[in-house]
């Protein structure tokens, strides 16, 4: 009966292994009760318990040679005996036979027999003794639950052994005395009272199968609650929930080595079958290496290369793009991919070693189907793997995968799906700017084939927007409608890759493309380090028959791109048109010659003309600096009255800066506004005492980039407010807008306090801010 139960346990795990230990358990556990049954009771559980131990150490053993594990055997039992519930319960199916999925069974398997066998073989009753397999068998079932198909065959199996057991003669107790024949007439009487009891019994057992029998029947077409909904699988941290925060990090530090590679293809070759949904196909014949789709059949950077993925992205709330996966521990063979359209495939196998790349999430290129040196847990929807003991320095690991490549020819005429199925990468969420709505509408109003909106959408990013290392990070709503229409001499109009493939993505969206992003590296084809520049964000597409196809909307090297307004125009506002009158009279031009200077009357003495000149020299200098200075405060008010909150918010900060450079400290041009607003502190140390009213609703100081409360002060209340703006200029109000103009007025008249009195003179009529570039 033990037996019969790893038998169906065995048919969710990979391979025998499982099986045969659980027969094995069954086996010894009985044999040990059966052969020490003449012994006293009290010494059977410490000899059980001994085989127990040498059979649990075999099995190990054998468990830890079959998942391929290293380390000391006393480790990996005392870890397998720590995690081996949730493990087996957090497994992938089909599990692997390791030793943290095998020690509960083969544990659980022996003690039913130790106690069935002492039930049924010493205290002589047998139906007593089938209550211990019984239980681990329903509990085996309910393990298993709707994995697997219904254990029909065995259960059956199960009753008939159990009836057999029953109908075969028992005999005496262990150690009990031999009944004395019954005195006359009592015989009689035990047989009486033994048919009333069978009676008895026999009724029970038909009205419990009257009442009970109806609701078994009716909960056998049902699906068997699976125990895994229950147990929360690995869980990850928010950078591997969201690895796409990290490409600006990575952007800023190109020299950073993340990984080691080492990799070897072999093929293509024709597949038996359909490509797997991480499929991605080129549009012009051949695939590219790395298997990726350009509107052009190209990938730009990868043609000597290989794409490793770090993670897929398929959910978006507006404003973070997150993995959304459900992990499962899983075995070195991975499940299977569901294949959806013939194509060729490679086999590419890669010896990775981490050196700098943290988190959890374990790179790789799709498909993955086999992961030897470290364990994993497996999103099968994303193909995301994790390592649940998070990643280290030196630690190294074989993966191989299944490399398609499909027929990019059926791009222009594929559709995409649509259905509950693919809800979730269609999903756009509320919020979305009009702008942004707009440009999307445009996008698709002369491309009506999937592909040619989804190529539409990659030209005009690929042209219009400049790719840089140090674009701030972000992809929210707020940030995408900045990248795409923010004034490009305020920062708009560039940025990573990050926003490159977010604002792809969104648009496709927008525009009835299931889409998603994916964050990864670009490896040599060979052996070689991947360091932080090679790390990159894309956007995918989900093709019927296809399956999802990679596109690349980041510009080529040394292209300049065009003014977005060439293409896109924001929706005018309705003006009423000029009336200003027409000239009625032509201009004539005069005939009359230009009369001559009159000439300098002879005799004049010098001393008079070298005064006049120098009189006239002072007069021009005077006006001049009036000039300037008048052109400075027009050009204050201008910055600090004029245009929307945003922009006067930004023109603001404009006088700061101007003033810091007055002062001889310019502000070096990659500090962020934070940064800078530190700098301008240590300009003016007194300043952090010149305080504002923060009127309600306005924005109030932000946490520096290293999580500690930022500079004080007017200045650093402005930076708050410059940032709010430059990400979310729509939400700046006329009121912190004059707060803004405020705190730069405070500041810059705290700054000049400071200086000698030359530079104070010297400060207003300084022509160096009308012409300093923005």
């Amino acid at each position: 009966m033990l037996s019969l139960a790893g038998v169906v346990l065995g048919r969710v795990y990979a391979g025998p292994l499982l099986t045969r230990l659980v027969v094995g358990a069954a086996v010894g556990s009985v044999l040990v009760s059966v052969a020490a049954r003449r012994l006293p009771s009290w010494l059977v559980a410490p000899l059980s318990v001994a085989a127990l131990t040498g059979y649990g150490a075999l099995a190990m053993r054998l468990a830890a040679r079959e998942a391929g594990l290293a380390g000391d055997l006393a480790g990996v039992t005392l870890e397998a005996a720590r995690n081996g519930i949730p493990r087996l319960l957090t497994a992938m199916i089909p599990v692997e036979a390791a030793p943290d999925t095998v020690l509960v069974p083969l544990v659980a398997a022996w003690l039913a027999g130790l106690a069935g066998a002492e039930v049924a073989v010493r205290a002589g009753r047998v139906l007593a003794g089938y209550l211990p397999p019984a239980l681990f068998y329903a509990g085996v079932l309910y393990v298993v639950g709707p994995n697997a198909d219904p254990a029909v065959g065995p259960t059956l199996v199960f009753a008939a052994v159990a009836a057999v057991g029953l109908a075969l003669p028992a005999g005496p107790a262990v150690g009990a005395p031999v009944a004395a024949d019954p005195a006359p007439g009592v015989g009689t009487a035990m047989r009486v009272r033994m048919a009333a009891t069978t009676a008895a019994g026999v009724v029970a057992v038909i009205v419990l199968a009257a009442l009970l029998g109806p609701v078994v029947a009716a909960r056998i077409t049902e699906r068997p609650v699976d125990p895994r909904r229950y147990v929360q699988p690995p869980q990850v941290e928010t950078l591997d929930e969201n690895p796409l925060i990290r490409i600006s990090g990575w952007a800023l530090n190109p020299q950073q080595k993340l990984l080691e590679v080492r990799t070897r293809v072999a093929g293509p070759a024709l597949a038996a079958g359909p490509a797997t949904p991480d499929s991605p196909a080129t549009p012009d014949g051949p695939a590219t290496p790395d298997g990726t789709a350009t509107p052009d059949g190209a990938q730009p950077g990868l043609a000597d290369g290989v794409r490793i993925r770090l993670a897929v992205l398929s959910d978006y709330d507006g404003v973070t793009w997150r993995v959304g996966a459900t992990y499962r521990n899983a075995g070195r063979v991975l499940p299977p991919v569901e294949p959806i359209a013939p194509s060729r495939v490679d086999t590419v196998r890669q010896e990775i070693t981490v050196d700098g790349l943290s988190g959890r999430l374990l790179p790789a290129v799709a498909t993955p189907q086999e992961v030897d040196g470290a364990r994993v847990a497996y999103d099968p929807g994303t193909g995301t793997l994790i390592h649940p003991e998070g990643l280290r320095p030196g630690l190294r690991y074989t993966v191989t995968s299944a490399r398609e490549h499909q027929d990019g020819n059926l791009l222009p005429t594929a559709n995409v799906p649509a259905g509950p199925q693919v809800a979730r990468v269609l999903q756009v969420a509320d919020g979305v700017p009009d702008a942004l709505r707009r440009l999307a509408e445009q996008l698709a109003a002369d491309n009506g084939a999937p592909y040619a909106r989804a190529a539409a959408i990659e030209q005009f990013l690929a042209e219009h927007y400049r790719l840089v290392a140090d674009a701030p990070s972000g992809h929210a709503y707020p940030n995408l409608n900045f990248f795409l229409f923010g004034p490009r001499n305020g920062g708009g109009q560039r940025g990573t890759s990050e926003q490159f493939a977010a604002a792809f993505a969104v648009l496709g969206r927008l525009t009835g493309l299931p889409t998603r992003v994916v964050v990864g590296f670009s490896a040599p084809a060979g052996d070689g380090p991947v360091r932080a520049a090679d790390a990159y964000a894309w956007p995918e597409v989900l093709f019927e028959d296809l399956g999802w196809v990679a596109f690349d909307p980041l510009p080529q090297p040394r292209t300049e791109p065009r003014p977005v307004e060439e293409d896109f125009r924001p929706k005018p506002e309705e003006t009423p048109p000029s009336e200003a009158p027409a000239p009625t009279v032509e201009p004539t031009p005069s005939a009359a010659p230009v009369a001559a200077p009159p000439a300098r009357p002879a005799g004049t003495p010098l001393p008079v003309l070298v005064a006049g000149a120098a009189g006239l020299l002072l007069l021009v200098a005077t006006l001049l600096l009036a000039t300037v200075v008048v052109l400075r405060r027009r050009q204050r008010r201008r910055r600090l009255t004029v245009g929307g909150p945003a922009e006067r918010a930004a023109g603001a900060w404009r006088e700061v800066t101007d003033a810091l450079r007055l002062a001889g400290r310019p502000t070096p041009q990659y500090l962020s506004a934070t940064e800078v607003a530190a700098w301008a502190q240590e300009a003016a140390p007194g300043e952090a005492a010149i305080r504002q009213p923060t009127p309600a609703g306005t924005v109030t100081r932000q946490p520096a980039p290293d999580g500690t409360e930022g500079p004080e002060g007017p200045v650093g209340e402005l930076a708050a407010l410059v940032n709010a703006a430059a990400f979310a200029p729509g939400q700046t109000t006329d009121e912190q807008a004059r707060q803004a103009a405020a705190l730069a007025v405070a500041y810059v008249s705290a700054l000049r306090a400071t200086r000698p009195w030359w530079r104070r003179m010297w400060w207003s009529a300084h022509p160096g801010p009308l012409r300093w570039p923005r």
